[in-house]
């Protein structure tokens, strides 16, 4: 283990939020740059996942490298495990989970809603994250204990979820898997709870719900079947700001099919009780 020094919050915060700036300034750059060569259509420099309809790009190859490089120069004792495969054991007891961009298809498309997401966490639990809307330029930031942060346009203000307690009254985020055996069974969790709730949100980026929650923009959010380094960032920036957020621990993978939700603080009793009558808060069966 490193010295405590190594573990301050604040200290991996602002790690985080300048790695990531500098990786977004490289996403838009890149994109720009493959978007004159095809005439706006990225298809073409995208690969399948899980399924044919589960893309990765170039851009987000390119983009993890460069993070995991960055941190391996500022941190070289500390760990990282990356969504695109890079991986490197920790020596410091830091670890740095990392999604150089969450919401491929967003990116695809050109829809202004993907992120940057960096966490640095030591023992399985987040000390700081950063999410960052790469198009708008949002940089969401927590620091365990030093509540969470966004900073647009030059201005920076501290985050609190919003004070509805009635989960009728609450507008939902949501994802949905790659997987049709798992979309088939979240159409039905989603029936369940559509008709308790205001109205749902479906945007196709779990960190950017999950910082929606912090910022009040959404009162609540679930998915199932998601990775670590789609929600250890955004998780810690919502209960920096009052939500209360479950996870999986983050050595679960996502083909385990378990929930991850979260909701504003005075919401999150009711929320709980309305995801376990829906059973929502089962893991999701076969692939």
């Amino acid at each position: 283990m490193g010295s405590m020094t190594e573990h301050q919050p604040v200290a991996l915060r602002d790690i985080a939020i300048a790695v990531a700036g500098e990786a977004a300034a490289k996403i838009l750059d890149k994109r720009a740059e493959l978007a004159a060569q095809a005439g706006g259509d990225l298809r073409g420099f995208s690969a399948t996942k899980s399924s044919a309809v589960d893309p990765v790009t170039i851009v987000d190859t390119l983009a993890e490298d460069f993070i995991a490089d960055r941190l391996a120069s500022l941190r070289p004792a500390d760990g990282l495990i990356g969504e695109e495969g890079s991986e490197r054991a920790s020596r410091s007891g830091v670890s740095w989970i990392v999604d150089p961009i969450d919401g491929t298809v967003n990116f695809l498309y050109g829809l202004p809603e993907y992120a940057v997401s960096i966490a640095a966490a030591v023992d399985g639990e987040v000390l700081a994250g950063c999410v960052i809307n790469v198009p708008r330029g949002h940089v969401y930031s927590a620091a365990r204990g030093h509540g969470a942060h966004v900073e647009r346009e030059g201005e920076r203000r501290a985050l609190r979820c919003n004070k509805v307690d009635d989960p009728a009254l609450a507008l939902v985020a949501t994802g949905f898997s790659y997987s049709a055996a798992w979309r088939a069974q979240q159409a039905q969790l989603l029936a369940e709870i559509l008709p308790q709730v205001r109205d749902i949100r479906r945007m196709g980026a779990a960190a950017l719900d999950l910082c929606r929650v912090a910022e009040g923009t959404v009162d609540a959010f679930y998915e199932h079947g998601l990775h670590c380094w789609d929600f250890a960032a955004g998780a810690l920036i919502a209960r920096e700001a009052g939500a209360v957020v479950h996870t999986p621990c983050l050595s679960t993978p996502g083909s385990a099919g378990e929930p991850v939700s979260g909701a504003a603080g005075a919401l999150a009793g009711a929320w709980q009780d309305l995801l376990e009558s829906a059973g929502v808060l089962r893991p999701l069966r076969g692939r």
